[in-house]
Protein backbone atom coordinates (compact mmCIF):
# COMPACT_ATOMS: atom_id res chain seq x y z
CA UNK A 1 0.00 0.00 0.00
CA UNK A 2 1.07 3.28 -1.08
CA UNK A 3 1.00 5.34 1.84
CA UNK A 4 1.68 9.07 -0.54
CA UNK A 5 -1.95 10.26 -1.17
CA UNK A 6 -2.29 10.87 -4.99
CA UNK A 7 -3.41 14.19 -6.79
CA UNK A 8 -6.86 12.64 -7.25
CA UNK A 9 -7.41 11.84 -3.87
CA UNK A 10 -6.35 14.81 -2.79
CA UNK A 11 -8.24 16.97 -5.39
CA UNK A 12 -11.26 15.00 -3.73
CA UNK A 13 -10.94 15.42 -0.27
CA UNK A 14 -11.39 18.94 -1.12
CA UNK A 15 -14.13 18.74 -3.32
CA UNK A 16 -15.86 17.15 -0.55
CA UNK A 17 -14.97 18.99 2.09
CA UNK A 18 -15.90 22.37 0.32
CA UNK A 19 -19.76 21.72 -0.66
CA UNK A 20 -20.15 19.95 3.02
CA UNK A 21 -18.03 22.85 4.24
CA UNK A 22 -21.48 24.95 2.73
CA UNK A 23 -23.69 23.27 4.98
CA UNK A 24 -21.37 22.91 7.97
CA UNK A 25 -22.30 21.12 11.68
CA UNK A 26 -24.97 24.27 12.46
CA UNK A 27 -26.83 22.46 9.40
CA UNK A 28 -26.52 19.23 10.66
CA UNK A 29 -27.49 19.92 13.75
CA UNK A 30 -30.70 21.19 13.12
CA UNK A 31 -31.56 18.87 11.01
CA UNK A 32 -30.69 16.08 13.49
CA UNK A 33 -32.47 17.55 16.23
CA UNK A 34 -35.83 18.43 13.90
CA UNK A 35 -34.94 14.85 13.01
CA UNK A 36 -35.23 15.83 8.87
CA UNK A 37 -33.06 14.14 6.12
CA UNK A 38 -30.03 16.29 4.69
CA UNK A 39 -31.88 16.16 1.48
CA UNK A 40 -29.98 19.30 0.11
CA UNK A 41 -26.88 18.18 0.85
CA UNK A 42 -26.87 14.89 -0.44
CA UNK A 43 -28.35 15.95 -3.63
CA UNK A 44 -25.74 18.65 -3.59
CA UNK A 45 -22.92 15.46 -3.13
CA UNK A 46 -25.05 13.83 -6.10
CA UNK A 47 -24.81 16.51 -8.68
CA UNK A 48 -20.73 16.59 -8.40
CA UNK A 49 -21.14 12.59 -8.75
CA UNK A 50 -19.76 11.77 -5.27
CA UNK A 51 -23.11 10.09 -3.64
CA UNK A 52 -22.56 7.45 -6.63
CA UNK A 53 -18.80 7.96 -6.84
CA UNK A 54 -18.69 3.65 -6.34
CA UNK A 55 -21.27 2.68 -9.34
CA UNK A 56 -19.68 2.00 -12.77
CA UNK A 57 -19.40 4.46 -15.13
CA UNK A 58 -21.35 2.83 -17.61
CA UNK A 59 -24.93 3.60 -15.11
CA UNK A 60 -24.06 7.17 -14.33
CA UNK A 61 -21.38 6.68 -11.50
CA UNK A 62 -18.07 7.79 -10.54
CA UNK A 63 -16.40 4.18 -11.82
CA UNK A 64 -14.49 4.65 -8.23
CA UNK A 65 -13.99 2.02 -5.92
CA UNK A 66 -14.41 1.70 -1.48
CA UNK A 67 -10.64 4.09 -1.24
CA UNK A 68 -13.29 6.64 -2.90
CA UNK A 69 -16.29 6.48 -1.33
CA UNK A 70 -14.89 6.50 2.17
CA UNK A 71 -12.88 9.46 1.28
CA UNK A 72 -16.52 11.34 0.75
CA UNK A 73 -18.07 9.65 3.88
CA UNK A 74 -14.91 10.81 5.96
CA UNK A 75 -14.66 14.45 4.45
CA UNK A 76 -18.17 15.44 4.97
CA UNK A 77 -17.97 14.21 8.42
CA UNK A 78 -14.82 16.15 8.92
CA UNK A 79 -16.98 19.07 7.68
CA UNK A 80 -19.80 18.16 10.61
CA UNK A 81 -22.14 16.95 7.99
CA UNK A 82 -21.89 12.75 8.86
CA UNK A 83 -24.53 11.20 5.90
CA UNK A 84 -25.31 7.59 7.90
CA UNK A 85 -27.10 6.83 4.34
CA UNK A 86 -23.69 6.32 2.37
CA UNK A 87 -23.47 3.10 4.57
CA UNK A 88 -26.66 1.80 3.37
CA UNK A 89 -27.47 3.31 0.31
CA UNK A 90 -24.07 3.87 -1.52
CA UNK A 91 -22.22 1.32 0.34
CA UNK A 92 -24.20 -1.99 0.84
CA UNK A 93 -27.24 -1.25 -2.13
CA UNK A 94 -24.67 0.25 -4.41
CA UNK A 95 -22.11 -2.78 -4.10
CA UNK A 96 -24.71 -5.55 -3.83
CA UNK A 97 -27.03 -4.41 -7.01
CA UNK A 98 -23.93 -3.52 -9.01
CA UNK A 99 -22.45 -7.50 -8.32
CA UNK A 100 -24.99 -9.08 -8.07
CA UNK A 101 -28.29 -7.28 -10.11
CA UNK A 102 -29.32 -8.22 -13.58
CA UNK A 103 -28.63 -5.97 -16.47
CA UNK A 104 -32.31 -4.55 -15.91
CA UNK A 105 -32.09 -4.02 -11.99
CA UNK A 106 -28.67 -2.11 -12.53
CA UNK A 107 -30.31 -0.03 -15.25
CA UNK A 108 -33.62 0.83 -12.70
CA UNK A 109 -31.71 1.73 -10.19
CA UNK A 110 -27.89 2.54 -10.21
CA UNK A 111 -28.21 5.67 -11.94
CA UNK A 112 -31.07 7.24 -9.32
CA UNK A 113 -28.20 6.14 -6.80
CA UNK A 114 -25.02 7.65 -8.65
CA UNK A 115 -26.89 11.30 -8.87
CA UNK A 116 -28.53 11.62 -6.09
CA UNK A 117 -31.78 11.11 -6.94
CA UNK A 118 -32.65 7.98 -5.36
CA UNK A 119 -32.20 5.65 -2.38
CA UNK A 120 -32.22 2.33 -1.76
CA UNK A 121 -31.91 1.19 1.88
CA UNK A 122 -30.93 -2.10 3.69
CA UNK A 123 -33.85 -4.11 5.86
CA UNK A 124 -31.84 -7.74 7.52
CA UNK A 125 -32.24 -6.95 11.30
CA UNK A 126 -35.12 -8.57 13.35
CA UNK A 127 -36.27 -8.46 16.57
CA UNK A 128 -35.78 -11.84 17.42
CA UNK A 129 -32.06 -12.41 15.94
CA UNK A 130 -29.75 -9.68 16.62
CA UNK A 131 -26.66 -9.90 15.00
CA UNK A 132 -27.59 -13.51 14.69
CA UNK A 133 -28.22 -13.73 10.59
CA UNK A 134 -29.09 -17.48 10.71
CA UNK A 135 -32.07 -16.94 13.35
CA UNK A 136 -34.01 -14.31 10.58
CA UNK A 137 -37.55 -15.31 10.29
CA UNK A 138 -38.60 -13.47 7.48
CA UNK A 139 -39.49 -15.58 4.84
CA UNK A 140 -40.19 -14.75 0.92
CA UNK A 141 -42.00 -17.94 -0.48
CA UNK A 142 -42.67 -18.22 -4.89
CA UNK A 143 -45.94 -17.95 -6.00
CA UNK A 144 -45.83 -18.37 -10.04
CA UNK A 145 -44.42 -15.20 -11.27
CA UNK A 146 -44.01 -13.62 -7.96
CA UNK A 147 -42.43 -13.98 -4.38
CA UNK A 148 -44.78 -13.24 -1.49
CA UNK A 149 -42.91 -11.78 1.83
CA UNK A 150 -44.07 -12.06 4.92
CA UNK A 151 -42.23 -11.46 8.51
CA UNK A 152 -40.39 -7.89 9.93
CA UNK A 153 -37.49 -5.84 10.08
CA UNK A 154 -35.98 -3.61 12.92
CA UNK A 155 -34.18 -0.46 12.95
CA UNK A 156 -34.26 0.22 9.38
CA UNK A 157 -32.69 3.45 8.52
CA UNK A 158 -33.85 6.23 6.17
CA UNK A 159 -37.53 4.38 4.66
CA UNK A 160 -39.05 7.41 4.33
CA UNK A 161 -36.43 8.81 2.59
CA UNK A 162 -36.17 5.69 0.30
CA UNK A 163 -37.52 4.65 -3.10
CA UNK A 164 -37.08 1.33 -2.42
CA UNK A 165 -35.58 -1.35 0.21
CA UNK A 166 -32.82 -4.31 -0.31
CA UNK A 167 -34.38 -6.99 1.62
CA UNK A 168 -32.72 -10.39 3.12
CA UNK A 169 -35.24 -12.90 3.49
CA UNK A 170 -35.34 -17.06 3.57
CA UNK A 171 -36.40 -18.90 0.73
CA UNK A 172 -36.87 -21.94 -0.60
CA UNK A 173 -37.21 -25.59 0.95
CA UNK A 174 -33.91 -25.22 2.84
CA UNK A 175 -34.56 -21.72 4.15
CA UNK A 176 -31.42 -20.13 2.52
CA UNK A 177 -31.01 -16.43 2.21
CA UNK A 178 -31.83 -14.32 -0.89
CA UNK A 179 -32.37 -10.50 -1.55
CA UNK A 180 -34.94 -8.86 -2.99
CA UNK A 181 -35.64 -4.71 -4.15
CA UNK A 182 -39.12 -3.62 -2.53
CA UNK A 183 -40.58 -0.24 -3.06
CA UNK A 184 -40.82 1.49 -0.04
CA UNK A 185 -44.83 1.82 -1.12
CA UNK A 186 -45.65 -1.77 -1.81
CA UNK A 187 -48.54 -3.12 -0.76
CA UNK A 188 -48.60 -4.97 2.79
CA UNK A 189 -45.14 -2.93 3.93
CA UNK A 190 -46.31 -1.00 6.91
CA UNK A 191 -43.40 1.02 8.04
CA UNK A 192 -43.55 2.57 11.64
CA UNK A 193 -41.01 5.12 12.86
CA UNK A 194 -39.09 3.50 15.91
CA UNK A 195 -38.51 6.17 18.37
CA UNK A 196 -34.63 6.69 19.00
CA UNK A 197 -33.13 9.40 21.85
CA UNK A 198 -30.58 10.11 19.36
CA UNK A 199 -30.68 13.21 17.69
CA UNK A 200 -29.65 12.04 13.98
CA UNK A 201 -31.47 13.48 10.75
CA UNK A 202 -32.11 9.63 9.35
CA UNK A 203 -35.11 8.30 11.16
CA UNK A 204 -35.67 4.45 12.16
CA UNK A 205 -38.59 2.12 11.27
CA UNK A 206 -40.09 -1.05 12.06
CA UNK A 207 -41.34 -2.94 8.92
CA UNK A 208 -44.14 -5.24 8.55
CA UNK A 209 -44.32 -7.68 6.00
CA UNK A 210 -47.60 -8.88 5.93
CA UNK A 211 -48.21 -10.74 2.06
CA UNK A 212 -46.09 -8.20 0.07
CA UNK A 213 -45.81 -9.26 -3.52
CA UNK A 214 -43.33 -8.69 -5.54
CA UNK A 215 -42.22 -10.00 -9.00
CA UNK A 216 -39.28 -12.20 -9.49
CA UNK A 217 -37.55 -9.73 -11.37
CA UNK A 218 -37.34 -8.37 -8.07
CA UNK A 219 -34.78 -11.39 -6.49
CA UNK A 220 -31.28 -9.99 -6.55
CA UNK A 221 -28.98 -12.96 -8.16
CA UNK A 222 -29.53 -16.35 -7.58
CA UNK A 223 -31.98 -17.47 -5.12
CA UNK A 224 -30.49 -19.19 -1.77
CA UNK A 225 -27.15 -16.96 -2.54
CA UNK A 226 -27.79 -14.26 -0.44
CA UNK A 227 -25.56 -15.32 2.93
CA UNK A 228 -22.63 -14.57 0.12
CA UNK A 229 -24.30 -11.36 -1.50
CA UNK A 230 -24.75 -9.36 1.97
CA UNK A 231 -21.59 -10.02 3.19
CA UNK A 232 -20.33 -8.64 0.14
CA UNK A 233 -21.91 -5.37 0.91
CA UNK A 234 -21.83 -5.74 4.87
CA UNK A 235 -17.72 -5.30 4.43
CA UNK A 236 -18.26 -2.28 2.46
CA UNK A 237 -20.57 -1.07 5.07
CA UNK A 238 -18.26 -1.81 7.95
CA UNK A 239 -15.75 0.54 6.16
CA UNK A 240 -17.19 3.70 5.33
CA UNK A 241 -18.98 3.33 8.91
CA UNK A 242 -15.76 3.53 10.12
CA UNK A 243 -14.65 6.35 7.70
CA UNK A 244 -17.42 8.08 9.03
CA UNK A 245 -16.14 7.64 12.40
CA UNK A 246 -12.84 9.14 11.49
CA UNK A 247 -14.56 12.39 9.91
CA UNK A 248 -16.75 12.80 13.37
CA UNK A 249 -13.28 12.18 15.31
CA UNK A 250 -11.81 15.33 13.44
CA UNK A 251 -14.30 17.40 13.16
CA UNK A 252 -15.09 17.21 17.19
CA UNK A 253 -11.21 18.12 17.54
CA UNK A 254 -10.56 20.18 15.19
CA UNK A 255 -13.49 22.45 17.35
CA UNK A 256 -11.88 21.24 20.35
CA UNK A 257 -8.66 22.47 19.73
CA UNK A 258 -9.80 26.13 18.51
CA UNK A 259 -11.65 26.25 21.16
CA UNK A 260 -8.61 25.24 23.93
CA UNK A 261 -6.09 27.64 21.83
CA UNK A 262 -8.92 30.85 22.26
CA UNK A 263 -10.59 29.94 26.11
CA UNK A 264 -8.34 31.72 28.75
CA UNK A 265 -8.98 31.25 32.04
CA UNK A 266 -6.74 32.93 34.83
CA UNK A 267 -4.18 34.42 31.96
CA UNK A 268 -4.03 31.96 29.55
CA UNK A 269 -5.53 29.75 27.03
CA UNK A 270 -6.75 26.29 28.57
CA UNK A 271 -4.97 24.45 25.33
CA UNK A 272 -1.82 25.58 27.83
CA UNK A 273 -2.57 23.18 30.25
CA UNK A 274 -1.67 19.42 29.50
CA UNK A 275 -4.88 18.35 31.66
CA UNK A 276 -6.78 19.43 28.16
CA UNK A 277 -3.73 19.36 25.63
CA UNK A 278 -2.60 15.51 26.32
CA UNK A 279 -6.42 14.38 26.28
CA UNK A 280 -6.76 15.94 22.82
CA UNK A 281 -3.45 14.44 21.65
CA UNK A 282 -4.42 11.22 22.13
CA UNK A 283 -7.81 11.42 21.01
CA UNK A 284 -5.44 12.61 17.56
CA UNK A 285 -3.41 9.63 17.92
CA UNK A 286 -6.14 7.68 17.94
CA UNK A 287 -7.80 8.81 15.07
CA UNK A 288 -5.43 8.60 12.76
CA UNK A 289 -4.77 5.08 13.70
CA UNK A 290 -8.09 5.03 12.86
CA UNK A 291 -8.11 6.08 9.49
CA UNK A 292 -4.96 3.98 8.23
CA UNK A 293 -6.68 1.11 9.27
CA UNK A 294 -9.55 2.08 7.58
CA UNK A 295 -7.57 2.83 4.31
CA UNK A 296 -6.32 -0.48 4.27
CA UNK A 297 -9.62 -2.50 4.60
CA UNK A 298 -10.78 -0.14 1.54
CA UNK A 299 -8.00 -1.13 -0.44
CA UNK A 300 -8.12 -4.69 0.42
CA UNK A 301 -11.61 -4.67 -0.81
CA UNK A 302 -10.80 -2.64 -4.14
CA UNK A 303 -8.31 -5.15 -4.85
CA UNK A 304 -10.41 -8.20 -4.33
CA UNK A 305 -8.57 -9.13 -1.18
CA UNK A 306 -10.15 -10.53 1.94
CA UNK A 307 -11.16 -8.16 3.82
CA UNK A 308 -13.71 -9.22 6.27
CA UNK A 309 -10.67 -9.05 9.59
CA UNK A 310 -9.35 -5.11 8.24
CA UNK A 311 -13.07 -3.88 7.81
CA UNK A 312 -14.06 -5.44 10.89
CA UNK A 313 -10.61 -4.30 12.93
CA UNK A 314 -11.18 -0.47 11.15
CA UNK A 315 -14.74 -0.16 12.10
CA UNK A 316 -13.82 -1.69 15.94
CA UNK A 317 -11.02 1.08 15.91
CA UNK A 318 -12.62 4.20 14.76
CA UNK A 319 -15.93 4.07 16.51
CA UNK A 320 -13.47 3.86 19.94
CA UNK A 321 -11.55 6.82 18.49
CA UNK A 322 -14.63 8.68 17.53
CA UNK A 323 -16.69 8.46 20.77
CA UNK A 324 -13.33 9.38 22.43
CA UNK A 325 -12.72 11.91 20.48
CA UNK A 326 -16.17 13.56 20.30
CA UNK A 327 -16.18 12.96 24.44
CA UNK A 328 -12.54 14.88 24.45
CA UNK A 329 -14.26 18.02 23.09
CA UNK A 330 -17.22 18.16 25.14
CA UNK A 331 -14.76 17.64 28.17
CA UNK A 332 -12.74 20.77 26.81
CA UNK A 333 -15.47 22.91 26.07
CA UNK A 334 -16.60 22.16 29.73
CA UNK A 335 -20.24 23.61 30.12
CA UNK A 336 -20.55 24.69 26.57
CA UNK A 337 -19.92 21.18 25.46
CA UNK A 338 -23.42 20.64 26.38
CA UNK A 339 -25.09 23.84 24.22
CA UNK A 340 -26.80 23.69 21.57
CA UNK A 341 -24.52 26.71 20.18
CA UNK A 342 -21.60 24.46 20.02
CA UNK A 343 -23.53 21.62 18.96
CA UNK A 344 -21.52 18.71 20.03
CA UNK A 345 -23.81 16.73 21.54
CA UNK A 346 -25.54 15.26 18.06
CA UNK A 347 -22.36 13.82 17.54
CA UNK A 348 -21.93 12.29 20.50
CA UNK A 349 -24.80 10.37 19.98
CA UNK A 350 -23.96 9.16 16.60
CA UNK A 351 -20.60 8.24 17.01
CA UNK A 352 -22.31 5.94 20.35
CA UNK A 353 -24.81 4.57 17.67
CA UNK A 354 -21.70 3.75 15.20
CA UNK A 355 -19.92 2.06 18.11
CA UNK A 356 -23.10 -0.58 17.99
CA UNK A 357 -24.10 -0.56 14.57
CA UNK A 358 -23.80 -1.75 11.92
CA UNK A 359 -21.93 -4.92 13.91
CA UNK A 360 -21.39 -3.98 17.66
CA UNK A 361 -18.61 -4.27 19.55
CA UNK A 362 -18.51 -7.19 21.14
CA UNK A 363 -19.22 -9.31 17.85
CA UNK A 364 -15.74 -7.69 16.08
CA UNK A 365 -14.12 -9.01 19.29
CA UNK A 366 -15.71 -12.36 18.69
CA UNK A 367 -14.42 -11.94 15.49
CA UNK A 368 -10.91 -11.28 15.83
CA UNK A 369 -10.78 -13.70 18.73
CA UNK A 370 -12.11 -16.40 16.45
CA UNK A 371 -10.44 -15.97 12.82
CA UNK A 372 -7.29 -14.08 13.57
CA UNK A 373 -6.36 -15.41 17.18
CA UNK A 374 -7.89 -18.76 16.27
CA UNK A 375 -9.32 -19.78 19.50
CA UNK A 376 -12.20 -21.34 20.47
CA UNK A 377 -15.88 -20.07 19.09
CA UNK A 378 -17.59 -18.51 22.31
CA UNK A 379 -20.87 -18.18 20.51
Amino acid sequence: MDFHETDEHRALRAAVGAIAADFGGGYFARKAEAREATTELWRALGDHGFVGINVPEAYGGGGAGLVELAIVCEESAAQGCPLLLLLVSSAISGEVIATYGTEEQRKEWLPRLASGQGKVVFAITEPEAGSNTHKLATTAVRDGADYVLNGQKYYISGVDDADAILVVARTGAQGRLSLFIVDTDAPGLVSQPLPVSVQLPERQFTLHFDDVRVGADRLVGVEGEGFAQVFHGLNPERVTGAAVCVGIGRYALAKAAEYARNRVVWSQPIGAHQGVSHVLAKAKIEVELAALMTARAAWLHDHGEPAGEAANMAKYAAAEAALAAVDAAIQTHGGNGLAVEYGLVPFWGLARLLRIAPVNREMILNYVAQHSLGLPRSY
